[in-house]
């Protein structure tokens, strides 16, 4: 499975925000809307992510003036991306190197959604359901030619 076929899976539905917006904005929306990340764009362009991770640090270095705290004095700059033909290994190792939950999916410098180690697992969980379907239709429609004719109730009963 390719980091393409995660998101087409969860859907395309992006939230962005300015990095002149307040973290007081962000955390409403984010609230809102049940997101763990926005992606932060500034004239059209990826320039960062701000997750629950980096809104809690910065609140925390802010104390009681955490709502006047800018956007872009708080989220992750330029964080690692993924590309559409990632494959499921290679975005799990590339998520976990790069300490990212969420990962913006990029290609061609056009952003195209971002995927959260929970899509990952939702999506791992749905592949190895479907295999796991296959095979077993697979080994209840075994053809009985292809066993050896002694050798496989030998086999089974002496287990």
């Amino acid at each position: 499975m390719l980091l393409s076929d995660v998101l087409a899976i969860k859907g395309k539905l992006l939230y962005t925000i300015s990095p002149q917006k307040t973290l007081a904005d962000a955390l409403a929306l984010m609230t809102e809307q049940d997101m763990g990340s926005l992606v932060v764009i500034e004239h059209g362009t990826l320039i960062g992510m701000l997750t629950f991770r980096e809104a809690l640090a910065a609140i925390h270095k802010a104390g009681a003036a955490w709502q006047g705290v800018l956007v872009g004095a708080a989220m992750l700059r330029d964080p690692a991306v993924g590309e559409p033909r990632m494959d499921l290994h290679e975005l799990r190792s590339h998520m976990i190197d790069h300490h990212q939950r969420y990962l913006p999916v990029v290609e061609g410098g056009a952003l195209l959604g971002v995927i959260s180690f929970h899509d990952v697992a939702r999506a791992v969980l749905e592949e190895q359901g479907f295999e796991s379907v296959i095979l077993r239709n697979f080994v209840r429609n075994w053809p009985d030619e292809v066993l050896p004719v002694g050798k496989a109730s030998a086999n089974c009963s002496d287990r």
